[in-house]
């Protein structure tokens, strides 16, 4: 009898020891995640960009979008890459991601990762870092982010329009929507400052020019704006657009914030950004000092890609970016999703 309490006492402990391993297994993000499985691994991404963005400049702002088109929805898990399936609409497919493109550059690096260490980098990661690199190429900061994301198994689609932050909403629900993600006032205003590079496309400015020009506008920008997005309603197949800074399109640096002071800002966030009272004494400090901006850009970014990851046994490691692994069955992913709830 007393061999058998003693036995089934050594299961519990047994299984309580299993669980507390499975609890203790997962370390969360860390610096240099793949150090042991697979070193090369933060080498090889940096070097497809660098070799990716001198074939293609355009791709390092690609690259830079998204990591807030993919983090601020939910969960930094690569559900952004993820291709519409008969369940489900992709995100890539929502309104709210109109002009992103080069996804295709994410399958290059995916692949050169996969060749060196099959299955064991996750696409999440890679888009972080590959964000990360991106930013160093447009002459932005080194920021050191952590690894160790797994990637999601399904789109999020239909919560795109509740977490990203638009740029025609009030400067308030824009503040509100990153705090909720643990990023403060100056954190925003230098996230931002990530409109001192590329495009944005007529379909997004043209209601602060047709049928009248919104006064707020430098006149002097408005010809050039004019001049760009000559039509009231623009063909979206059409690619018409106005580079964010006409002075360094292709740097990340802090000339934003002085053009918006001038009241060249090209959507309704960049102006409010300079003229509310809460983000305006920081985007005069950003404007005098890029030192300043890139510390609090870098600190932001931190932030941004660590909301919410799956980690240790969450969600996967895709072995193709854009579609979620086969093996695994509907039901059995519903009854993951609720083990998961804390």
């Amino acid at each position: 009898m007393g061999s058998l309490c003693l036995l089934l006492s050594l299961t519990l402990l047994s299984f309580s020891a299993m669980a507390m391993a499975e609890s203790n297994g997962d370390p969360g993000l860390v610096m240099k995640f793949y150090k042991d499985s697979c070193p090369q691994a933060e080498d090889i991404i940096k070097e497809q960009v660098k070799l990716l963005y001198k074939r293609h400049k355009n791709t390092a702002f690609s690259w830079l979008r998204n990591i807030f088109h993919d983090c601020a929805v939910q969960s930094c898990d690569a559900s952004l890459l993820l291709d519409s399936t008969r369940r489900s609409l992709s995100e890539k497919e929502t309104d709210r991601s109109f002009g992103l493109r080069n996804f295709r550059y994410l399958d290059t690096i995916k692949e050169a990762v996969e060749r060196e260490c099959p299955e064991v980098v996750s696409c999440a990661d890679i888009l972080v870092l590959s964000g990360r690199d991106g930013i160093v190429a447009l002459g932005g900061p080194y920021i050191p982010l952590k690894t160790g994301r797994r990637d999601g198994r399904r789109p999020r689609s239909d919560v795109v329009e509740q977490y990203l932050p638009d740029h025609n909403e009030s400067i308030s629900a824009v503040l509100d929507k990153f705090s909720a993600m643990g990023i403060d006032t100056p954190g925003v205003v230098a996230l931002l400052g990530a409109h001192s590079v590329g495009r944005t496309h007529c379909v997004k400015l043209v209601h602060r020019l047709y049928p009248e020009v919104d006064p707020a506008l430098n006149p002097a920008h408005v010809e050039h704006m004019l001049h760009k997005c000559p039509d009231p309603i623009p063909d979206p197949k059409a690619v018409q657009y106005v580079r964010n800074d006409r002075g360094t399109p292709m740097k990340l640096d802090n000339n934003y914030y002085r053009n918006i002071l001038d009241n060249k800002g090209l959507l309704i966030v960049d102006h409010q950004l300079a003229n509310d009272a809460r983000t305006k004494p920081y985007v005069k400090k950003m404007a005098k000092s890029q030192d300043y901006f890139f510390k609090e850009f870098s600190r932001a970014i931190a932030i941004l890609t660590e909301n919410n990851p799956l980690t240790g046994s969450k969600g996967e490691i895709r072995k193709v970016c854009n579609v979620a692994n086969k093996h695994h069955h509907h039901h059995l992913e519903e009854v993951e999703e609720v083990v998961e709830l804390p």
